[in-house]
């Protein structure tokens, strides 16, 4: 008793004097901030002060605790709640002009008319188009509270007189689902850009309609998807594993340990399953993909993944700035932790060797050869079923490696698609020939089979080109020039019809998606898994 009653009072007495250096600690800032406000020779502001020491504090702990100021907050979470307010268009900037590639189906713009292939001019009578303003000042005139008006100024191909129409803004989807089609017989495909807050609704009626459509086995494509919601990827994992599965736990020093299973409601829980990544899948991607990875229940195509397993808890501020603090780690059902180490004497020094590490990785051959990778025995896992081994350290290691593909890509394919060539082309393309092309192809099924990129839109390509100040490689050209044609056939697919068109003719020659329909027709899958079905 007189051991608990001494035990007790040590704790109370340790966790005093460390609140009073706490206290220490905070009076020694704001007097460092009320003496530089009130007493420094020059007229300062505040708020700026106080930003920059939240700021370098933040810099001291590690690559993934940040602050946003009010504006930065409000963009970083329009992609992951799933809407924002505007006029609902899908637009380029060719030539300093705004070009409607698509309005957003029963949107606004839709609603009143405007088309694709429209040339915005202006906005509320301020000119846009031949003024050189920024892309951003533009998206802020077009974009507005729900139920606010905008004048709208266009320009269509074969109408003498601009048109104006007026747009009243309303809520604009966006959606965290790029494709969702049938790839081949009983096997469909589906690949999620971000894990945001409809992801899980959006992923379900995908899921219904290619069942209907005959689908036994999926390809999930999570490649580039560089995270998100953590509830939304538990909600996609759950669809995959039975009940009280571990799907993530998280565990930090001052965070208790928490866990998070499968309901055993999942509608995905039979069938084979391939998961696809690559080196920029991160976050609520690679908890997903350990997860069906650690529990034997689906197969991980591509190469490693990123290596972001941070918790971040966001603490609002009053002004509507957040700070956003790493808590704890993600550990997968197996145990390993998915964050990848950064280290280094200095702050300036971990920032350095994380933002490199993709360099390094490229450099060490890595993403090309699977024998470049290395892990100690330490790293080695096993599988909660199957007992196969697999690795620690920093992101997912795939179980069936794909080498990145540096043949196609070219420094002058590199170029063409930074100038933006290749989107200018189809775009110059598309403006004269929808009409012909739409009453030719009436379906995407008959593009996708009969479609050809033909020398004349190759030559608009290199005049383009020529005129962007594109030095021309003969020989690099040939090397990249099925990646080319590849790429304009899609993009034309993508303003005809929709993404899940572009992906369709992209994933033809994209090697990590074919490897994963070789796997999962020529017996692979079993060898690998035993069993066609892991529940």
């Amino acid at each position: 008793m007189k051991r608990n009653i001494l035990l007790l009072a040590l704790l109370l007495c340790t966790a005093f004097l460390h609140a009073q250096r706490n206290k220490e600690h905070l009076r020694k800032l704001q007097l460092a901030e009320f003496a530089i406000a009130n007493l420094y020779v020059d007229s300062i502001s505040e708020e700026k002060l106080v930003e920059e020491a939240i700021i370098g504090m933040l810099k001291q702990l590690d690559p993934h605790s940040t602050y946003n100021n009010a504006e930065e907050v409000k963009k970083m979470n329009e992609p992951l709640q799933g809407n924002f307010e505007g006029i609902g268009v899908q637009f380029q900037m060719i030539e300093d002009t705004l070009l409607v590639v698509q309005p957003v189906s029963n949107g606004p713009s839709e609603k009143v008319g405007i088309l694709a292939g429209d040339r915005i001019t202006a906005v509320n009578d301020t000119a846009i188009a031949g003024v050189k303003m920024p892309q951003e000042e533009i998206m802020g005139r077009l974009r507005g509270p729900k139920g606010s008006v905008v004048r709208l100024t266009v320009v269509r191909r074969g109408v003498n007189e601009p048109l104006s129409f007026t747009v009243k803004r309303d809520k604009i989807p966006i959606h965290s689902l790029d494709a969702a089609y049938m790839i081949a017989p009983r096997i469909g495909y589906i690949r999620i850009n971000r894990f945001g807050a409809t992801t899980s609704e959006e992923f379900l009626t995908a899921m219904k309609r290619l069942k209907k459509e005959g689908m036994n086995d999926l390809i999930l494509d999570l490649q580039e998807n560089g995270g998100g919601y953590l509830n939304a990827a538990i909600d996609l994992a759950n669809e995959f594993l039975q009940y009280n599965s571990l799907i993530v736990y998280t565990q930090g020093r001052n965070s208790r340990r928490q866990e998070f299973r499968a309901k055993g409601n999942g509608n995905l829980q039979e069938g084979r399953i391939a998961v696809l990544v690559d080196e920029y899948s991160a976050s609520a991607s690679e908890i997903v993909t350990g997860a069906l990875q650690d529990w034997d229940r689906g197969v991980v195509v591509g190469r490693r993944s990123f290596g972001k397993g941070l918790v971040q808890r966001p603490i609002d501020l009053p002004d509507g700035s957040m700070m956003r603090l790493t808590v704890a780690r993600y550990y997968t059902p197996a145990g390993r932790c998915i964050q990848k180490p950064y280290e280094g004497n200095s702050a300036e020094q971990r920032q350095e060797a994380y933002s490199r590490d993709l360099i390094n990785r490229f450099n060490r051959g890595e993403l090309m050869h699977a024998d470049s990778i290395h892990f100690p025995d330490s790293l080695k896992y096993q599988t909660k079923r199957l007992q196969r081994t697999v690795y620690g350290g920093g992101g997912i290691m795939p179980d069936i490696f794909v080498p990145m593909d540096t043949a196609r890509y070219t420094d002058y394919h590199r170029n063409l698609v930074a100038k933006g060539v290749v989107i200018k082309t189809t775009m110059k393309y598309i403006e004269q020939h929808r009409k012909e092309l739409l009453a030719t192809y009436k379906k995407f099924q008959n593009f996708n089979e009969k479609f050809q990129v033909d020398d004349a839109l190759l030559a608009d390509l290199l005049a383009t080109a020529e005129k962007e100040n594109v030095a021309f490689r003969q020989e690099q050209y040939e090397h990249s020039l099925p990646l080319i044609k590849t790429q304009l056939k899609a993009l034309l697919a993508r303003d005809l019809w929709d993404m899940n068109e572009y992906f369709q003719v992209m994933n033809a020659t994209d090697d990590v998606v074919q490897e994963a329909l070789r796997v999962l027709t020529d017996g692979s899958y079993e060898k690998l898994m035993g069993s066609p079905s892991i529940k």
